[in-house]
C-alpha cells in the first residue's frame, strides 16, 4: 500500500491574501517590446487534500481593475476589441487535475473562462515556502505561470506591421505571485 506523496503546502484551505500578491499578463507589442499589465481585484482560493488528487485551485479577477500603467492602452484593453470589460466582467480558473511533479513543483489543468468562452489551460506552479507571519498566520507563497492564445478566447484585435510582425502578439505570459493565508 502506498501513501500519498507529500507536497510542501499543508492541507486545509487557503484563500489568496491580494495585498501581498499579483496577477500579472506580459505580451509582445510590436513584435520586439514585452508590456506587463495587472489586475488590482482578484479572488482565489486552494483546497490541499490528503490526496493531491481530490486538491483543487480557483480564482477570479475583476477585468475593469486591468492597468499597464498607460491610461489610453488600459481603456482600449477594456473595449471590445479585447477584454470587453462591460459584456465580460469576470475572468475566471478552475482546476480540473493538479499533479504533483516533485515537493515543490505542480502542473495544474483547468478551465479557463475569458471574454466569454472557457478553454482548458496548463500552469505550473512552484511552492515559494511556508510561514507563520506575526499575527499567527498559517501563509504558503507560490509563483503559477502558464502561457494562452488570445485568438482561442476571441480576442483578435491586431494590425499587421510592413516587417511580418503585429502590433500586438497572440501569445500572452500569465504570471501569478500567490500569498494565501490558511482558513482557521
Amino acid at each position: 500500500m502506498t501513501s500519498p506523496a507529500r507536497t510542501a503546502i499543508p492541507t486545509g484551505t487557503w484563500t489568496v491574501d491580494p495585498a501581498h500578491s499579483r496577477v500579472e499578463f506580459q505580451v509582445k507589442h510590436l513584435g520586439i517590446a514585452t508590456v506587463r499589465g495587472n489586475f488590482g481585484s482578484f479572488s482565489g482560493t486552494l483546497v490541499i487534500g490528503d490526496d493531491l488528487a481530490g486538491s483543487t485551485a480557483s480564482g477570479s479577477v475583476e477585468v475593469a481593475t486591468v492597468t499597464t500603467n498607460e491610461d489610453q492602452r488600459d481603456a482600449h484593453l477594456r473595449s471590445p476589441d479585447f477584454f470587453d470589460a462591460e459584456t465580460y466582467p469576470q475572468i475566471s480558473f478552475e482546476s480540473t487535475a493538479i499533479t504533483q511533479l516533485d515537493e515543490e513543483e505542480f502542473r495544474i489543468l483547468g478551465n479557463l473562462t475569458l471574454h466569454g468562452i472557457t478553454k482548458e489551460i496548463t500552469l505550473h506552479a512552484e511552492v515559494q515556502g511556508t510561514e507563520t507571519d506575526p499575527w499567527g498566520n498559517e501563509r504558503v507563497g507560490l509563483e503559477v505561470s502558464g502561457q494562452i492564445s488570445r485568438g482561442d478566447f476571441e480576442m483578435k484585435f491586431n494590425q499587421a506591421l510592413g516587417s511580418g510582425n503585429v502590433v500586438v502578439s497572440d501569445k500572452v505570459k500569465i504570471a501569478l505571485d500567490i500569498s494565501a493565508v490558511k482558513s482557521a
